[in-house]
């Protein structure tokens, strides 16, 4: 049932990261258009599909790929590939909603900014980037990683919870108009949180720092994600 779960997770994230793709490059390919044409509709065009449609599959997108991260041996600070994808997904959210935004809110009034398609295209970029790094999986392990600790992967009920979270933010988002990705959010930090203070007791146990009822021990491997 867990992996049938988490197969469901990673199937989510993937229809969402290739429709946060492809609703960029449908960004750039307006931004583009109203620029040639100075035709405002374009900008207002953008601001719609930003606003209510690539909001929320970038949020869905980022939030799933880091709920994969945090309930499977993969962590986020443990590989320098995934490490790398984290990095830049913050950096995409943050231009995404306190730069682009602003400034195609700005377009849609006329004021137009060059930097609008300069930032959609590296953010494009960034998405290609991160497809060679899921697939070629570069670099190894970093400095923090601890070789005699594996965390085991997730339960079923944490998947589940991967699933229903963006499923509910969805419905609030549509219900008030607002696609804030209020749910994902706190979801992802408290069960980071919560996976990363089991790591640090797993961690103590297998340097021999473990309960005093006993010697540390490695606790066995849990299989690794797909």
């Amino acid at each position: 049932m867990a992996k049938r779960a988490r197969t469901l997770v990673v199937w989510l994230h993937v229809v969402t990261s290739v429709g946060w793709l492809s609703q960029a490059v449908a960004l750039l390919a307006l931004l583009l258009y109203g620029m040639k044409t100075s035709d405002l509709n374009a900008f207002r065009m953008a601001r719609v599909l930003d606003h209510h449609v690539l909001a929320f599959m970038g949020a869905a997108s980022a939030f799933t790929g880091m709920m994969l991260s945090a309930t499977t041996p993969w962590g986020y600070f443990r590989h320098w590939w995934v490490l790398t994808k984290f990095a830049i997904t913050v950096v995409q959210l943050y231009v995404g909603i306190f730069i682009l935004s602003d400034r195609l809110e700005a377009a849609a009034n006329g004021h137009v900014s060059i930097w609008m398609p300069v930032g959609t295209g590296l953010m494009i970029s960034g998405f290609a980037f991160q497809t060679w790094l899921s697939v070629a999986k570069p670099w190894g392990r970093t400095p923090w990683a601890d070789p005699k600790v594996k965390l085991p992967t997730a339960g079923t009920g944490s998947f589940v919870l991967a699933l229903v979270v963006p499923t509910a933010d969805l419905v609030i988002g549509l219900y008030t108009a607002s696609p804030a990705p209020f749910l994902m959010l706190v979801t992802v930090i408290a069960y980071s949180i919560r996976r990363a203070a089991r790591g640090r007791n797993r961690s103590s146990a297998a340097s021999g720092r473990g309960s005093a009822a006993g010697p540390a021990r490695r606790d066995a491997a849990a299989p690794g994600p797909r």
